[in-house]
């Protein structure tokens, strides 16, 4: 439902005509609710193909407002504008989808969601799926996610990465997370949760292919830090 093809200029290097399997297991997790989503905004770099903000679309209780982002090259953000367009009518109503070219680590002005004097700028929500073998970026991506996250109490970023990603280099993009106030829980994929348990079909893959991509994938939900939370 969400693919398209990109194969040349700078999207080849970027790897934006690729659906890898951080995308799925996020996808999975947003059919199953884990990703509260209802009524909030929602804001995706990165975004590839954008398979688990627009899945987010056309659920029931969407959120209002869901911003798809990629690096702003024509052929890059012109595929990712085109699905957004190819699956426009399956979204629901109630929710506003854009697309938005945005550089990691320049300014955000252009993608921040309009605010009122009464409301704290910025996304509840961040989705970043599979972009943190993107080593050296990782100072541009804290920049920008943080930049982008609401700093309340209940804003999210959800971080998937494929195990291709070294540990050395998730922890440095962590490291650098935390370092700029945020906290992090790595989530369980293992037990009942190293099934796929997702039920809607994805075409070209059994069930049990799904379980197998994702459990390739390492999970990260992010917050900002509360005054009276510890590190070591």
């Amino acid at each position: 439902m969400f693919g398209v093809d990109v194969q040349e200029g700078k999207a080849t290097t970027l790897l934006a005509d690729h659906l890898f399997s951080p995308s799925l297991l996020l996808a999975e997790h947003v059919e199953r609710g884990l990703i509260p989503a209802s009524g909030r905004s929602v804001i995706e770099l990165g975004a590839g193909c954008a398979l688990p903000s627009l899945l987010m679309a056309t659920l029931p209780c969407p959120p209002s407002r869901i911003v798809v982002t990629d690096y702003p090259d024509k052929i890059i953000l012109g595929n990712l504008s085109e699905n957004v367009e190819r699956n426009r009518h399956l979204f629901h109503k109630d929710c506003d989808v854009r697309c938005i070219g945005h550089e990691w680590g320049q300014d955000t002005a252009a993608v921040l969601p309009p605010h009122s004097e009464t409301q704290v700028p910025g996304y509840d929500i961040v989705v970043l799926s599979d972009l943190l073998h993107f080593h050296t970026s990782h100072s541009v991506l804290i920049k920008s996610l943080t930049a982008l996250l609401s700093r309340v109490r209940t804003s999210r970023v959800y971080v998937a990465a494929g195990n291709y990603t070294r540990p050395d280099i998730c922890d440095n993009f962590l490291r650098q997370g935390e370092h700029s106030g945020l906290v992090w829980e790595e989530q369980d994929n293992t037990g009942a949760e190293a099934q796929w348990l997702g039920t809607m079909p994805v075409p070209g893959l059994t069930k049990e292919q799904l379980a197998v991509r994702k459990n390739v994938c390492r999970f990260w939900v992010g917050r900002w830090a509360a005054p009276d939370d510890t590190r070591c």
